[in-house]
């Protein structure tokens, strides 16, 4: 029997509805957030990205705004812009649209942006405290995996889990997130010696790879739940000869749902509820501001 598909579209709708309600608390308490964007020049998928963020935004009320800087802008240029933007209480979550240009350190800008704005959860201090389960704010993708593995119903705790891919924006933070959560973890990478032998143990299995179909029927334990977070931009033939993009993921998704218990689709998957947690971190971010405004943590 073909594996349940967890509806990723679905369950972002949902979280956009209650980021909506909380909107209008904090915009009741005085504290509305409001997003701004950083981006060096206009690089095609950043300015789609901050088109599609701003859309989201007016939707569910959040302010939101875009700050362009030119092509030749320096480091110092985006220093001066990040320290601005750290300093005004208006401004309640912060991000950096990549790619930056050649010269520029992405993680040292990341970590300039103050954690309580850090709406991705990338700053350095927020990555290091996943290890505490403490992150004032969490990355947004392993968020969204972590949601994905929870409606599909698997107990976590005592579960077999495997992490193919240890990047620090997704794997190694999902990795600490289900040790927390007492699952038995195999974090996997690029010099793991017989992947399947390590993935058809998993009862949960996690991909965050970036390379097209690398998980196959054979590396899948039958009825596991299988979360994609790979994007792979692929061109194949259409029905007139000619070569159209395609996007997939990590996992040979119709080979694989022929065994797995639950499985991700690309896109549709854990996509949207990626862009969902984002918007779910910006209203966390203004509120914990309200807080330590008050004096609390």
């Amino acid at each position: 029997m073909p594996a349940r598909i967890l509806d990723g579209t679905a369950l972002a709708s949902q979280v956009r509805e209650q980021v909506r309600a909380q909107v209008m608390e904090l915009a009741a308490a005085g504290r509305p957030p409001r997003l701004a964007a950083m981006v060096v020049g206009s690089p095609p998928a950043a300015m789609l990205y901050a088109n599609s963020q701003r859309t989201e935004c007016e939707r569910l009320g959040i302010g939101y705004e875009l700050h362009q800087l030119r092509a030749d802008a320096r480091p110092a240029d985006l220093i001066e812009l990040i320290d601005r933007l750290n300093a005004d209480p208006s401004v309640t979550g912060m991000m950096l649209l990549m790619p930056l240009p050649e010269g520029f350190d992405p993680h040292a800008m990341q970590y300039r942006i103050d954690p309580y704005k850090d709406v991705e959860g990338v700053n350095p201090a927020n990555l290091g405290m996943c290890f505490y389960g403490q992150p004032i704010i969490a990355p947004c993708a392993a968020l969204a995996a972590v949601e994905m593995i929870r409606i599909s119903g698997v107990e976590i705790r005592g579960a077999e889990a495997v992490v193919v891919g240890q990047g620090p924006i997704v794997g190694r933070p999902i990795t600490q997130f289900l040790l927390q959560q007492l699952a038995t973890v195999t974090g996997c990478h690029i010099a793991t010696r017989d992947l399947a032998a390590h993935t058809r143990r998993a009862d949960i299995l996690i991909v965050a790879v970036g390379r097209a179909n690398l998980i196959s029927a054979e590396h899948v334990k039958p009825g596991a739940v299988v979360i994609d977070v790979g994007v792979n931009r692929l061109r194949v033939p259409d029905r007139n000869g000619k070569r159209a993009a395609i996007t997939v993921g990590d996992v040979d998704f119709e080979a694989v749902r022929e065994v797995a218990g639950a499985i991700t689709p690309v896109p549709g998957g854990v996509g949207p509820v990626t862009v969902a947690m984002l918007l779910r971190n910006t209203v966390e971010a203004a509120r914990k501001q309200m807080v330590r405004a008050a004096g609390g943590p």
